[in-house]
């Protein structure tokens, strides 16, 4: 499914999209019509729109477009993609004018297996922003995999922690839960965890890691999900502060759409 603005798209609207990469999106996991965070992910569309095109976003007229490519019942993950189909490369600012894009495909079952994870030292461009320039993360993505391993964390030149390439990452230090402190893009489903449960927010580098014992990721895809091994550090596959995690996510009522 694919929608422009309400209506089906045709793939010479979504050339401009191709070639200049401009934009922002939110995906929201779709559950029986409803969307944990949903306040927070069109809150998410609101802010970035007014940071990339200096425009208001109407939510209200985002809901109703995601209804249409949501089912009312079953699991379906809905991309919300905002973008600027006249932008110009020599002059993009005068794109001032967003549109809507909405896709969806059928969400994974949940929980997902857990993964494992290489650092790279990488900090993501204007990291507030839920940008649709996903090079740098894919690339990093795709090195990791040759490596062995499933996906890419991000640290900078001080092994400084700071997010996976679609996900973000805490920890359990044995009494607390931990979120690193540093710039990231703020997930959604990371600010629920966070509301649901008591942490702690501190500057974690790759150094620490032998001194946690559990890590875990988060995101809308996959709700909380194990990590087994970052770089050389195995850590648990299983543990009970992720299974209590995990309920508390999961017992979070969704808005309806």
């Amino acid at each position: 499914m694919a929608e422009l603005n309400g209506v089906p798209v045709e793939p010479a609207q979504l050339q401009n999209l191709a070639l200049t990469n401009y934009g922002h999106f939110t995906s929201m996991r779709v559950e029986a019509g409803r969307v944990r965070g949903l306040s927070l992910h069109l809150e998410r569309l609101r802010r970035d729109c007014r940071k990339l095109f200096g425009a208001d976003l109407d939510p209200q007229r985002v809901r109703e477009l995601a209804r249409r490519a949501a089912p009312a019942t079953g699991s379906t993950t809905v991309r919300v993609t905002v973008f600027d189909p006249r932008l110009d490369l020599g002059h993009p600012s005068e794109a001032n004018d967003p549109h809507v894009l909405m896709t969806s495909r059928p969400a994974g079952n949940l929980p997902l297996p857990p993964i494992k994870v290489k650092s790279t030292t990488y900090v993501r461009d204007l990291p507030s922003v839920k940008s649709v320039g996903l090079f740098a993360s894919l690339h990093h993505r795709r090195q990791t995999q040759l490596h062995g391993f499933d996906d890419a964390l991000f640290a900078d030149q001080e092994q400084v922690i700071s997010e996976g390439g679609t996900w973000n990452i805490g920890f359990f230090d044995g009494s607390r839960v931990i979120w690193p402190n540093a710039d990231c893009l703020v997930g959604v489903t990371m600010e629920l965890v966070k509301r649901a449960h008591d942490h702690d927010t501190r500057t974690v580098r790759l150094t620490d890691l032998p001194d946690m014992r559990a890590a875990f990721a988060t995101n809308a895809a996959v709700g909380v999900r194990s990590i087994s091994a970052i770089d050389g550090t195995p850590l648990p596959e299983s543990h009970a502060i992720i299974d209590t995690l995990r309920k508390e996510y999961m017992e979070i009522e969704g808005d309806l759409l």
